[in-house]
């Protein structure tokens, strides 16, 4: 009985979802919360600016950030809601997370909180940054003449042996699911040729990019956020011209039952809004248009580093894609013999 009354004391209720249907009304209910919980994965020093900006513009609410890779995210956020005692006011959604997520999300309508329409996806996800995944190469140890300039390229028997860092969860090879130039059979085929070469597979994308840059691997899959990063602080690392690319779109949502609801519906409409992704695109994490389009190259790091290296790319439109990644990034661990989980 003691320990009954312990758990239901700790125990804590959702608190009431927002009655506010404008900005200024929802400012008012947050600043009562006083606080905003976000996880995302992304270190604290690429969100300092935005989070700076937030709290300039809406005083009197603290940010809380915690950098968590988005599948733990979601397997926390998960038993959080059954125990119902979520931790976490702002989520992060991405790839193989967004299917999941979805059931997690508060239902909010972010039109209410001038959230552009072409930012709002699936009803209750808000398009905040995109994690353009690229092919990149150690500038010290391949002269830029010699670096791959196409998938096909890569297979070139001098990248044998471990002279290429490979995630070896495959989402590199999303853009494989979406061109229908490429197609998935293709996909599974180059996949296979690819896991001949012996590559030096790597957990996640952060792993093989810090591979790329100490030279470990000289060439290897990528994000450009990460490559612009340490591009800034003079690292030999640079876009290889590998096209077409994958430019995997990052939602935000609130989370069913967070403590700050409030507060999580304003710093995501926040970050959505112009001076949010004016704070956002100092660290290479704002929104790029859905497909291939270089207008804003010289305003835009990431767009002009994609465009820079002619490097097309596609993001996703729709929710039916997700599932068919669900479907396909199996196989190609599979492939790549990768598929230890």
């Amino acid at each position: 009985m003691a320990i009954a009354l312990v758990v239901s004391a700790c125990g804590s209720s959702a608190p009431p979802a927002p009655t506010a249907t404008d900005l200024n009304a929802l400012y008012q209910e947050a600043k009562a919360e006083g606080q905003v919980i976000w996880y995302a994965p992304k270190p604290e020093s690429q969100m300092r600016a935005a989070i700076n900006a937030f709290k300039k513009k809406y005083p009197g609410i603290d940010v809380k950030y915690t950098n968590k890779k988005a599948p733990d995210l979601v397997t926390q956020l998960n038993v959080e809601q059954a125990a119902d005692r979520v931790s976490f006011d702002v989520s992060n959604a991405g790839g193989l997370t967004v299917l999941p997520s979805l059931d997690m999300a508060a239902k909010v309508d972010w039109a209410d909180f001038k959230v552009p329409a072409n930012q709002i996806f699936a009803g209750n996800f808000v398009y905040i940054w995109a994690v353009p995944k690229v092919w990149a190469y150690n500038t010290a140890a391949v002269p830029k003449a010699q670096a791959p300039a196409s998938w096909s390229a890569l297979l070139d028997p001098k990248w044998n042996n471990g002279k290429l860092t490979v995630e070896s969860r495959g989402s590199f090879m999303t853009v494989w699911a979406q061109d229908p130039a490429l197609g998935t059979n293709a996909g599974l085929d180059y996949a296979s040729k690819l896991a001949a070469l012996h590559p030096h597979y790597t957990d996640n994308t952060t792993q093989a990019h810090t591979n790329i840059v100490s030279g470990q691997t000289p060439v290897g899959t990528d994000l450009i956020n990460l490559v612009l990063e340490d591009q800034a602080k003079g690292a030999p690392v640079a876009v290889a011209p590998v096209g077409p690319t994958n430019a995997n779109k990052a939602y935000l949502f609130v989370p069913e039952g967070a403590p700050h609801p409030a507060a999580g519906r304003l710093l995501t409409a926040f970050l959505a809004s112009q001076e949010g992704q004016a704070a956002l695109v100092k660290s290479y994490n704002s929104i790029i248009p859905t497909n291939t389009d270089c207008t804003d190259a010289g305003k835009n790091r990431v767009i002009g580093a994609l465009c820079a290296a002619g490097v097309q790319w596609f993001s996703e439109t729709d929710i039916k894609q997700y599932q068919q990644f669900a479907d396909f990034f199996p196989q190609v661990e599979k492939a790549l013999g990768t598929d230890v989980n």
